[in-house]
């Protein structure tokens, strides 16, 4: 227990930690792009001075190379220069296939109004001129580099939730298959006892249908114990005839079920052969059966009928209940679904598993109608 706390406490350690390192670099690179879009601010302030510098010189022999440097020298800042009547007179750094068409150029213009205070340029003559500014590419370019990291921590947040649930499912499942082994090897003690039991029953002459009937049931806890012994492993399919195997099931659940479920069974031959696992089989066909008069609430009609087809063999096993909401038809094979009041919503899902995982075919509703009943189909492979 000491060994799954440290663990766990590691787990939770190291992804606090990633995230811890994600954010000062979120943080880190918010800061910079502001202080980076400052600079830009201090470059364009330089240029508006430049341009005062450069326009407002009276002696036409000054040296104005350093300003016209900084005027003509931005070539990462897109900028447009306008009068005071909002003519434009001057556009930098534009698209030049796109400055031919006026129209582009006003709608730059519109943008730069948006995205950042203008540059106030005065002259001595009291006249002024605006200077229009928008973010370099580059500025831009890092403003989406926030929203990658944030991306890049949604995977790796969603890879570490799956990576933990895949973990807990995987342990959850050791111990149902620790647990069920142990049943079953708990359950072997008493069964040989009680088998002999039965034998001292004979001995005595007691009445032999109810001898034998206590047989039939002591093998049957005897099916179930080898069921859950053989949980976690794989099982041995052999060649057997599924007509035979699923009438040994159906007639087992026939003759323990309440009369007022009328029963019919049909088939369209009498030897149909396909590998199996018989014992977890007719796990499947009873726990569908059981399903099905639970959903009859006790009282109906359950068909259970068997139909070769091209790809192999089809088992249809109808009830007369409620039916099941086109919602939930898929969801039903979950683990711990249920619509019971009592139950570990496990049976179904097993059932999936065993007939997809170990026999390679298909279980699902066939057909459901609202008060009219389900019909499940079992989908198998012939020989």
């Amino acid at each position: 227990m000491s060994l799954f706390k440290n663990t766990s406490f590691r787990k939770w350690a190291i992804i606090s930690v990633s995230f811890v390192i994600v954010a000062a670099i979120l943080w880190n690179t918010y800061d910079f792009i502001q202080k980076f879009k400052v600079e830009e601010r201090r470059k364009m302030e330089i240029i508006a001075g430049a341009y005062s510098r450069f326009n407002d010189n009276s002696n036409l022999n000054a040296d104005v190379t350093l300003e016209s440097e900084i005027v003509y020298g931005n070539h990462n800042i897109p900028m447009i220069v306008t009068d005071e009547q909002s003519n434009i007179t001057q556009h930098h750094f534009l698209d030049a296939k796109k400055t031919k068409d006026s129209s582009y150029v006003f709608q730059q213009l519109a943008l730069m109004k948006k995205e950042n205070q203008p540059l106030i340029v005065g002259y001595r003559n009291n006249s002024k001129q605006y200077i229009y500014y928008r973010d370099s590419d580059l500025l831009n370019k890092l403003k989406y580099y926030p929203l990658a990291l944030i991306f890049i921590l949604f995977l790796f947040s969603s890879v570490i939730f799956l990576f933990f649930k895949s973990n807990k499912s995987a342990e959850q499942n050791k111990l149902w298959t620790g647990m069920a082994k142990e049943t079953a090897h708990q359950i072997g003690t008493p069964l040989s006892s009680l088998l002999g039991w039965v034998e001292i029953l004979r001995l005595e002459n007691t009445d032999k249908t109810t001898v034998d009937e206590i047989e039939k049931d002591i093998h049957r806890l005897n099916t179930i114990a080898e069921r859950f012994s053989k949980i976690g492993s794989i099982p041995t399919l052999t060649n057997q005839n599924i007509v035979e195997s699923t009438k040994t099931a159906y007639n087992y659940l026939k003759s323990r079920s309440s009369k007022q479920v009328v029963f019919s069974f049909k088939s369209s031959d009498k030897i149909i052969n396909t590998p199996l696992n018989i014992q977890l089989y007719s796990w499947v066909i009873e726990n569908v059966i059981k399903n099905a008069i639970d959903a009859m609430e006790g009282k109906g009609n359950i068909a259970v009928e068997i139909k070769k087809t091209k790809l192999g063999v089809n088992i249809l096993i109808s009830d007369s209940g409620k039916g099941i909401p086109k919602k939930l038809q898929q969801t039903i094979f979950t683990p711990g679904f249920t619509t019971k009041k009592r139950g570990w919503g496990l049976g179904l899902s097993l059932a999936k598993r065993i007939i997809a995982d170990y026999h390679k075919g298909r279980i699902f509703v066939l057909k459901s109608d609202p008060n009219k009943g389900t019909t499940f189909c079992i989908s198998l492979k012939e020989s």
